[in-house]
């Protein structure tokens, strides 16, 4: 399992944030095993080290240019002591080092000695480091990572080393990192670091399911304990205000709710994002010693379900008026940052949507904690970004991406806001090889999870793509008057119209709007609206909405602007300073746009018959 670590009354947590010992290796090698000749002595013992935050990207940190773009393996290293009482005892208990994230490929040491090797950002890994560190009680725990952001066309996300071998244009072994997306390949611990502990035998896994009538919900539970075959399993599930409202005993079974308060999105009901908590409480027998391990988990009742024309939750249309975002900030990159975080969330609140799609990649748990308290519902998107290349759809990739899959719904399996997972964005599914590639992912997905739809993000050609399906949802990206036409306005009613028209046509599912807009430079001002002005990014929304409310009446189920905020690129011709496509600024001011937005969203939430009519876009905040 991967259940978030948490302080219960048999567990505790210590996270390793602020500063690590960091070090880029500037030389060009870039295989694992070159990387095993360092971690047997202390980083600052080998060479010239600096202090580096975590959790942060790396590489807006320091005014070193060969470390913004630099691609190859870096070290991260950190002494800790810990506690006496987690290294002694009879039986002593366990000890886990876990990561958050870490982009790209992690090897990761504990005095010396290999505990776990990881290949993938945004996602959670683990090592049990037990024995190595109850070996030493009351020395320092030197902690060691080699971290790899090298991209090749069997990562997730895809990309390729180019060499350059013409001599008189380039140095000796000179390379770039070629990559198929349109954001910054940020690298670096991203997410917490966390030490945590357990007793020997644990509870290892949860996994909960919901369905619900009108005055009854059934939660199903399944429970994993790993280090005692001789246990008991006791369940209670607790309303918001701590009363117990059912019990439950085994590993498997499921809890009668009476009267349930169901999980809704937010602006579709008064108390969105209601969640109840279940405690599960284990007694095991190990070598004579009677053992409890206690964890908590967060429950939201809550049905999805997908017809010809409409998204359901809890048997009510749902409308995604939402955004697709990204984890990206001045000066800490991906870092996870909590005054960014709760910034982001009051702004989606004040705009009024009720959704986002973790573009292009899992988002941290605590922002998907978020999602789950307070009713953002989550389109959640694995790493599958840029998947252009034909040798990216043979076997090797597949199976890498096969895993990711597995790893995102062991994460996020129990999640009441993730109503859809998304496999990819914008891959070449035009190409004969991705009707096998998507076939499989779609179908694994399923299997580990049937209780949601599932989708891509598209931006092929309606005729061409053979990854369509096979999903629930189809979801299109496009850029009309934008990428295509570009500064012809007038093109978008016919051209959009037909988009819509031209999918339902062939698939008979939902569709939704996942990406559409323009870059806007805030200041920059004309009218007439021309590109890149915010003028313009208001007039292509405009077009855009007038044909969104035509459709939504019939089989469009959503709608979600690129981008929530502006946000870093690689350099290029196109990106001044990245990509201004925000309705926010990256410093999370709004641009003319975002009024615009926020207008219609509240319009549309207040038309949703769920409501109270007297929700307005004030009252919500204090």
């Amino acid at each position: 399992g991967m259940l978030q670590p948490r302080d219960t009354p048999s567990r505790e947590r210590r996270e390793l944030g602020g500063l690590w010992s960091f070090r880029a290796d500037l030389s060009p090698a870039r295989d694992a095993g070159f990387a095993q000749r360092w971690y047997r002595r202390p980083l600052r013992q080998s060479g010239p080290v600096i202090d580096m935050p975590v959790p942060a990207s790396f590489n807006d940190i320091t005014q070193d240019p060969s470390l913004e773009n630099y691609i190859g393996w870096v070290w991260y290293e950190k002494e800790v002591l810990l506690p006496l009482r987690w290294l002694q005892g009879d039986p002593a208990p366990r000890v886990v080092l876990r990561f958050g994230s870490a982009h790209y490929y992690s090897i990761v040491w504990v005095n010396g000695v290999q505990v776990v090797e990881h290949e993938g950002g945004h996602l959670p890994f683990e090592a049990d480091i037990s024995s190595v560190v109850q070996a030493s009680p009351g020395a320092l725990c030197r902690i060691t990572v080699a971290l790899n952001n090298t991209l090749t066309p069997h990562t997730l996300p895809p990309g390729s080393i180019q060499y350059m071998a013409d001599k008189t244009r380039y140095p000796k072994n000179y390379f770039v990192q070629d990559i198929k997306f349109d954001f910054f390949n940020y690298a670096g611990i991203h997410r917490p670091v966390v030490l945590y502990t357990t007793p020997p035998a644990y509870i290892d896994d949860i996994t909960v399911t919901t369905t619900s009538s009108d005055s009854v919900a059934l939660v199903q539970y399944q429970v994993s304990v790993v280090g005692s075959t001789a246990y008991s399993l006791s369940l209670s599930l607790r309303d918001q205000e701590g009363k117990e409202v059912a019990t439950g005993d085994g590993a498997v079974g499921e809890l009668k709710v009476l009267n349930p308060n169901l999980w809704w999105p937010y602006l579709m009901h008064e108390n969105p994002g209601y969640l109840y908590s279940l405690e599960v409480k284990m007694q095991a027998q190990v070598n004579g010693a009677l053992l409890e391990d206690v964890y908590t988990l967060p429950v939201g009742i809550r049905t999805v379900h997908v017809t010809s024309s409409q998204f359901l939750i809890n048997g009510k249309p749902f409308y995604f008026h939402g955004v697709n975002k990204h984890e990206d900030a001045d000066i800490r990159g991906k870092g996870l940052d909590w005054p960014l975080i709760v910034k982001d969330f009051n702004l989606l609140r004040w705009l009024g949507a009720n959704s986002f799609r973790t573009s292009h990649y899992p988002y941290a748990e605590e922002i998907m904690d978020l999602c789950d308290a307070y009713g953002i519902v989550v389109i959640d998107e694995s790493p599958g970004v840029g998947i252009k290349l034909p040798e990216s759809f043979g076997n090797k990739s597949l199976q890498h991406h096969l895993a990711v899959m597995e790893e995102l719904i062991r994460r996020d399996k129990n999640r009441p806001s993730v109503v859809m997972w998304s496999v990819a964005n914008e891959p070449a599914s035009e190409l004969p090889p991705a009707a096998h590639y998507f076939k499989t992912v779609i179908a694994h997905t399923k299997a580990l999870d049937p209780s949601r739809p599932v989708t891509f993000v598209t931006d092929a050609n309606y005729a061409l793509d053979h990854g369509a399906p096979y999903v629930d949802v189809i979801c299109v990206n496009s850029y009309f008057s934008w990428y295509h036409d570009p500064g012809h306005l007038e093109v978008i009613p016919l051209q959009l119209t037909a988009q819509f028209e031209n999918w339902y046509k062939t698939y008979q599912k939902p569709i939704i709007q996942s990406e559409y807009g323009a870059d806007s430079v805030p200041g920059l001002h004309s009218d007439p609206p021309l590109m890149f002005t915010e003028e313009y990014q208001k007039a292509m929304l405009r077009e855009y909405h007038s044909v969104f409310d035509t459709k939504r009446k019939e089989y469009v189920i959503g709608e979600l602007i690129w981008n929530f905020a502006d946000f870093m690129t690689n350099q290029g011709t196109t990106r001044v300073l990245g990509n201004k496509k925000g309705i926010f600024t990256r410093q999370r001011q709004p641009k003319a746009a975002a009024f615009v937005l926020r207008d219609r969203y509240w319009k549309i939430a207040n038309e949703s018959s769920c409501l109270p009519p007297v929700i307005t876009s004030h009252s919500l905040f204090l």
